[in-house]
């Protein structure tokens, strides 16, 4: 009867707010979690805007073909135009001029035709159609000023499946999303942090098969399904090996460092900065200044560059490349084991005292 006539007297509890509704709905921790994902979407649309809103050629590699006399004058003249879009040099002969088309070496062979106001221009779409084009519109104004013409021959062009020679750019951008991807699944599975070392270990043991998967699938498509890459099926595969290796490595590193929090570093990282300055619509040599430096020591610059070196360029200077994506690799790997084991080490003492 006492405890009846207390609850009949209990003051009645206050009406719910809409604060405490909000509250309820998004915990304070997935508010900050929303902030979060907002800094990385204006991050996203700064990055892409800034490489992509106005690109212009810096110091485009050509070779010159000229008479002795003529030719330091000429090119003294190309290195000197406005904003330095050309780094020009003298080439031994035409001969040696075409063989550094074909490895990549310049960018475009300008031959000066001495008997006639007609010179020649040799480029390599299979470069970057936006060197190319860049090139040819350059060289079309500085012929115009002296009177002169220029007839474009495209060496290197093309092949008809890869059209705009973006087919090596996406083939990246789909190995690295699968990488960071399996590796995110792999840490949210059972947990973002790995709480033991040699669950770290299986877990990046793991990406070695999915890797090698990811990279002759990814091959299989590009060419015998395709036709886009024209053959050179094994050293693309072995590409996209690394490539997915890279992605999914760094991914377990950054999340034992910083949980659910370096994912969104993964996406800083791969698609932030990486996919801007990779090189595909536009080659780091018409990018702007930040993007132009970070774009071969990022694994989506490495990546593309070495899959266009294979197809385009006989695989000629395609070693930075491959040594840039090796490193990524092993940076991956170290600081996951080590983050890892410094980790297991505290949560064994936290153990322990308790």
């Amino acid at each position: 009867m006492v405890s009846t006539q207390s609850n009949k007297h209990a003051a009645p509890e206050p009406p719910e707010t809409w604060q405490d509704r909000f509250r309820d709905a998004v915990a304070p921790r997935t508010l900050a979690l929303g902030v979060g994902v907002l800094l990385l979407q204006f991050a996203f649309i700064l990055s892409y805007l800034g490489a992509f809103h106005s690109p212009s050629p810096h110091r485009i590699p050509v070779a010159v073909v000229a008479p002795a006399q003529v030719a330091g004058q000429v090119v003294d003249q190309l290195n000197g135009l406005a904003g330095e879009p050309l780094s020009a040099t003298v080439a031994a002969d035409e001969n040696a001029a075409r063989a550094s088309l074909r490895s990549g070496d310049v960018s475009a062979v300008y031959i000066l035709n001495p008997a006639g106001t007609q010179d020649r221009l040799l480029v390599a779409s299979g470069g970057g159609t936006a060197v190319s084009g860049a090139l040819e519109q350059i060289f079309t104004k500085v012929t115009a000023a002296q009177q002169r013409t220029v007839a474009v021959d495209d060496v290197i062009p093309l092949f008809s499946g890869d059209g705009r020679g973006l087919s090596g750019f996406y083939l990246v951008v789909g190995w690295v999303v699968g990488g960071y991807l399996f590796a995110s699944m792999l840490g949210i599975a059972k947990g973002s942090r790995p709480a033991t070392f040699p669950r770290s270990v299986w877990r990046l043991g793991a990406t070695v098969p999915y890797a090698l998967a990811s990279g002759f699938g990814g091959a299989v498509v590009a060419e015998p399904v395709l036709h886009a890459m024209n053959g050179h099926f094994w050293s693309i595969a072995g590409i996209g090996t690394l490539v997915t290796l890279t992605a999914a490595t760094v991914t377990i590193a950054l999340q034992i460092l910083f949980g659910v929090i370096g994912i969104g570093l993964t996406v800083v990282i791969f698609v932030i900065l990486g996919n801007p300055s990779a090189g595909g619509a536009y080659q780091p040599s018409v990018l702007p200044p930040f993007w132009r430096t970070i774009s071969p020591w990022l694994p989506n610059g490495a990546g593309t560059d070495a899959i266009r070196r294979i197809v385009y360029f006989d695989a000629h200077g395609i070693t930075q490349s491959i040594v840039v994506l090796v490193c990524w690799v092993v940076g991956g790997v170290v600081v996951s084991l080590i983050g890892a084991a410094v980790f297991h080490r505290g949560s064994r003492h936290a153990v322990a005292s308790g």
